[in-house]
């Protein structure tokens, strides 16, 4: 599965290689039809052969941390579904969607008082008011969104991303600061897709994911992005 879009921010948020480690990883597909379909229509394969394609309709990860956090990764390029990247956090507090509808739930006393004008009626069953979930964003938006975001949404480039993503690895390099993303973060996030494999072709076996980092993965407490000044 092509993982790195989904996974990497998730790390992120959950501070992988900053005080925690993924270990292990199942993974399981369901049988391919639609990619197969498609070069029988299209391009003319023969039956036998298209129906051979490896790649599974959807595919499904899960991996479970050092300090006993879950990921799922859901994976699917080939069913008619409108677009989502379905990112959502879920803890002890609260709750955070990104896809399809952008949301959160938190309970009153995981905000301080005067953070929001209704705290006392906040709940993790159902979302805050638009006008609370403003207050959130506006109280509690990143450093970088704050200097990048109207130029970011002017250069374009999926919707900004692009432009801040090269934005900060310029900035980093040429300050001499540690990157957003390194190397130990890349060669995790794409073994992904072999460590799935593996663990498909075994009936979804648990499968190791290698600590990269050669046990350094707890040196770090906390993701944080480096600044300047």
């Amino acid at each position: 599965v092509y993982a790195t879009h989904g996974l990497g921010p998730v790390c992120q948020v959950l501070d992988i290689h900053r005080g925690d480690k993924m270990n292990y990883l199942v993974a399981m597909d369901t049988k391919p039809v639609n990619i197969p379909e498609y070069l029988i229509e299209k391009r003319g394969m023969n039956r036998d052969s298209a129906y051979q394609v490896a790649n599974g309709q959807h595919t499904m990860t899960i991996i479970r941390t050092e300090k006993g956090k879950t990921i799922q990764i859901q994976h699917d390029v080939a069913s008619p579904r409108p677009y989502s990247r379905m990112y959502q956090v879920s803890g002890t507090k609260g709750f955070a969607n990104k896809y399809p509808v952008e949301g959160y739930a938190l309970e009153g006393e995981a905000l301080q008082n005067g953070t929001v004008a209704n705290h006392e009626d906040l709940n993790t069953h159902s979302f805050v008011s638009e006008k609370v979930k403003k207050e959130l964003m506006d109280k509690y938006k990143h450093r970088i969104l704050q200097e990048l975001e109207a130029k970011a949404k002017e250069v374009g480039g999926h919707g900004g991303m692009d432009f801040i993503m090269d934005y900060r690895l310029v900035y980093c390099l040429r300050n001499g600061l540690p990157l957003d993303m390194d190397v130990y973060d890349l060669a995790e996030w794409c073994c992904l897709a072999d460590l799935g494999h593996i663990s498909i072709e075994n009936n979804s076996a648990p499968v190791a994911v290698p600590d990269f980092t050669r046990g350094n993965w707890n040196k770090i407490q906390g993701y944080r992005h480096a600044f300047a000044d």
